[in-house]
């Protein structure tokens, strides 16, 4: 899987909030086998946690994808951003622009005005949008080359709520990188979005908050990969009505 790029080998992304204690974290972080890990510039403090978190961060052998969380305007998500590229040295950067409290349903007008203006100005931006096709052809006109699409509410753990229109996403964007990112909750959704032809998912609640995070990590980096190879391998559409698997000629007639 090419991002920008770099050729990425693990589909799975993954957050680093919420866990119960650092060490969780970086067991967490070795269990998953990702390559990527992504972390909210709020998340690092100038007291001595922050500098023990971002020490972890530096030896967990991780590509940094630092995000704009939080954010509620496209001027607040730029400014944070260009922080962001101080501070972790990159120019990948997650884009998030909030626009509803409750659902944390994406701005979309302000994800495309910040994704231009960081785009121009060298980012690559990855952006956490909805599922709306017209909003994909403003991103990528903007200059973005992967899409994050929600499969859900952030951390509901709801799974994918509209999986026909992920399918249409990935119908219409034949070659840009899609990831789903927000919803997943366990790793049945995980592998249902690869089924559908998604190139990786991106989880943090599902992981942090389970019983085991590490043994959950686990579980749905399998999960992935076993999405993958089922859509790799084309499976069989649903049908009507049941189709005898046994062949019905041949069979012995008994008197």
């Amino acid at each position: 899987m090419l991002l920008y790029g770099v050729d990425i080998t693990s589909r799975l992304l993954l957050g680093t909030a919420q866990y119960p204690s650092p060490a969780v974290l970086a067991e967490a972080i070795r269990s998953s086998g990702t390559e990527i890990i992504t972390v909210s510039l709020r998340r690092e403090a100038a007291d001595g946690a922050g500098q023990a978190f971002w020490s972890l961060l530096q030896h967990s052998g991780c590509r940094i994808l630092p995000n704009t969380a939080g954010c509620h305007s496209a001027a607040e998500a730029i400014t944070t951003a260009q922080m962001a590229r101080e501070l972790f040295g990159t120019t990948w950067i997650k884009l998030e622009v909030i626009g509803h409290s409750d659902t944390l349903q994406p701005d979309v007008f302000g994800l495309v005005e910040a994704a231009r203006v960081l785009v121009a100005e060298g980012f690559d931006v990855f952006p956490y949008t909805t599922d709306d096709l017209v909003v994909g052809e403003k991103l990528l006109e903007a200059g973005c080359q992967v899409l994050m699409p929600w499969g859900a509410p952030i951390g509901s753990g709801q799974g994918l709520r509209n999986p026909d229109a992920l399918r249409a996403m990935r119908a219409h964007f034949p070659d840009t990188p899609l990831i789903v990112d927000a919803g997943i909750g366990r790793p049945s959704d995980a592998a249902q979005a690869m089924e559908l032809g998604m190139d990786a998912v991106l989880l943090n609640t599902a992981v942090a908050k389970a019983g085991d995070p590490a043994q959950m990590a686990q579980a749905m980096a399998q999960a992935i990969d076993a999405g993958r190879l089922a859509h790799a391998a084309d499976p069989m559409e649903p049908r009507d009505m049941a189709v005898p698997s046994t062949p019905v000629l041949g069979l012995a007639e008994l008197a």
